[in-house]
């Protein structure tokens, strides 16, 4: 149960800020696990799945993968999709990975003082999406702020238990928002919800949830954006 890599019962260099070295990197002594990766997309491109990236993370052997991401014009996922895509996508990991003789992990925070692990919600509506719509998303965020409680049990499957070993106010150094307090800003990753500096200067465009643990039901936080943004809950 020790990460790809590691050494055994031991930990990589200690460095203040992993993300620094490993985040997105490449070499053999800096990330582990790209077979697996790789794999893992052609897989989900096969079975049409909507993935459109995968990237190393900021931890030696964490890998994040996109599903369905949303651009400025185009929102490529509409309703409950985005769960289908997510749950087949983790099939096809597990699978993938099986084969390679290689478990995997979706816990938010597997090694305690490094950084966690996140299933960023990218959410837009038309409005959002058409000029002008940066107004639509801070009334969205303003709904959001008022049921931040809410939207935390449902965004881990213990009912918030997960993410409290994760969000823990650590912005600077592992991109963590404060599970306590709601906060939102821009290009802002110790942020609750965050909006793309791309999106505030174009005035439209979608945010981005930080909030939900890698673990996440996807289902339940569609449903949780859809009631607070949409329908007024």
């Amino acid at each position: 149960n020790w990460p790809l890599g590691w050494p055994k019962g031991g930990y990589p260099e200690d460095i203040h800020l992993p993300h620094v070295l490993y985040h997105s990197a490449v070499g053999a002594n800096k990330q582990f696990g790209r077979d697996v990766m790789d794999a893992h997309f052609r897989a989900c491109l096969y079975a049409g799945v909507n993935i459109s990236g995968e990237n190393a993370e900021a931890m030696p052997s964490q890998w994040e993968y996109q599903v369905s991401f949303v651009v400025i014009n185009v929102g490529p996922c509409e309703g409950i999709s985005i769960g289908d895509d997510v749950m087949m996508s983790r099939y096809l990991l597990h699978r993938v990975a099986e084969d390679l003789h290689i478990g995997v992990s979706f816990d938010p925070k597997p090694v305690p003082n490094w950084l966690g692990a996140g299933a960023h919600m990218n959410f837009s509506t038309e409005k959002m999406r058409a000029k002008g719509g940066l107004t639509e998303i801070e009334r969205a965020i303003e709904k959001l702020s008022k049921r931040h409680e809410k939207h935390l049990s449902l965004y881990d499957p213990r009912g918030g238990a997960d993410n409290v070993r994760r969000l823990t106010a650590t912005g600077s150094q592992f991109y963590a928002s404060d599970m306590t307090e709601f906060s939102s800003g821009v290009a802002k990753r110790g942020a609750s919800i965050r909006i793309p500096k791309r999106v505030a200067q174009e005035g439209r465009g979608y945010m981005e949830d930080r909030r939900p643990a890698s673990n996440c039901d996807p289902y339940m936080v569609a449903e949780a954006l859809v009631r607070t943004c949409l329908l007024n809950e």
